[in-house]
């Protein structure tokens, strides 16, 4: 090979490795209104834990807030890999950024990445911290509280068995992963306003780790089905299971509308087995509210504000340094105005 052409050949590789490490990990960008890039320094980053329909959705609102604030947001998708997540910090960090959005691949780790931050603010998003002594005035969360979605679960059911007459109550609980705190708070609010509401309720067999999954949720329910084991009500933590729930009693020839299946996230599936009859109700998670505000809060840290100045909802009563987008109540009577 000639010396111009080995030259050439090294320039592009360099370039191209370059451009590699610069975007490593699935990631989109938006751009500035009249579609050209935000001006030096108006950028923001978005670490997401992973790219799945909902998280898609708040992605979407970050963006869409960040041009109307006229900020360009990049999306890098971590995969759900820890390590993924925190390289991503700290190279917004090494850029001279003064603030990144995170939403943690692990509750329990929220210390190593302010620690990767350094001295650049952290919004936290969606997943919050699980050691709220970590939150102070530059590193905060928007989000809602899980507590919530348990809550407005058994406060369906109550009223449901109430109507129906019965006082004894036996459920399925559909779990996410073990140990998470959305997991833990959503059971175990769910469980307790049964409780609080008068209801004597016992689980019909020991709750099934259904992972967040759909298909985990028909493979685990399926057994239990075909074991002849009686209960009242499924309570999933989140739609995906909900829906698996309802996939397995059709398979086993059980019609899923004669028994309240309650879910969490209001997803476009979930909404269309709500209207159906096939799941009974789902609580909404507001995607579009935790990113918007998420961009917000981290554009009003840039500009030296409180974070929630001009934000849409309320900090939470328990943590200054927190804003909570409440969960809403979906049933058959509402779900055509989330549709």
């Amino acid at each position: 090979m000639s010396n111009w052409k080995r030259f050439i050949a090294l320039g592009l590789s360099a370039m191209m490795m370059s451009a590699a490490l610069a975007g490593c990990g699935s990631t989109d960008s938006s751009t500035a209104e009249g579609g050209e890039s935000a001006d030096a320094g108006k950028t923001l980053t978005l670490c997401l834990s992973t790219r799945d329909e909902w998280l898609s959705t708040l992605a979407d609102a970050a963006i869409a807030e960040g041009e109307a604030l006229g900020y360009e947001v990049i999306v890098q998708d971590c995969q759900n890999d820890v390590n993924k997540q925190l390289q991503y910090v700290e190279t917004v960090r090494n850029s001279g950024a003064d603030v990144v959005i995170v939403n943690l691949v692990n509750y329990e780790l929220a210390q190593e990445v302010i620690d990767a931050a350094g001295d650049m603010s952290v919004v936290f998003v969606n997943r919050m911290p699980t050691d709220p002594s970590l939150m102070d005035a530059n590193h905060v969360y928007v989000g809602s509280d899980e507590g919530e979605a348990g809550y407005l679960q058994s406060e369906y059911l109550a009223n449901y068995f109430k109507e129906k007459g019965p006082t004894d109550v036996s459920y399925i609980l559909l779990s996410g992963d073990l140990g998470m705190p959305s997991t833990i708070k959503r059971t175990e609010y769910a469980i307790q306003g049964l409780k609080d509401a008068g209801l004597n309720a016992a689980p019909a067999t020991a709750d099934l780790v259904c992972e967040w999954s759909r298909e985990v949720a028909v493979d685990r329910l399926a057994p239990v089905l075909t074991q002849g084991v009686e209960f009242d009500c499924i309570i999933a933590n989140n739609d995906a299971m909900a829906l698996g729930a309802v996939e397995a009693l059709e398979a086993a020839g059980i019609d899923p509308a004669s028994i309240p299946i309650v879910g969490i996230d209001a997803t476009v599936d979930a909404l269309e087995a709500i209207e159906s009859g096939t799941m009974a109700m789902s609580a909404f998670q507001n995607a579009d509210g935790q990113g918007s505000n998420a961009v917000r809060a981290a554009v009003n840290l840039i500009e030296g504000k409180p974070f929630n100045e001009g934000g849409d909802f309320d900090l939470a009563a328990d943590n200054e340094f927190a804003m909570y987008v409440p969960f809403e109540a979906v049933t058959r009577d509402n779900v055509a105005d989330y549709q």
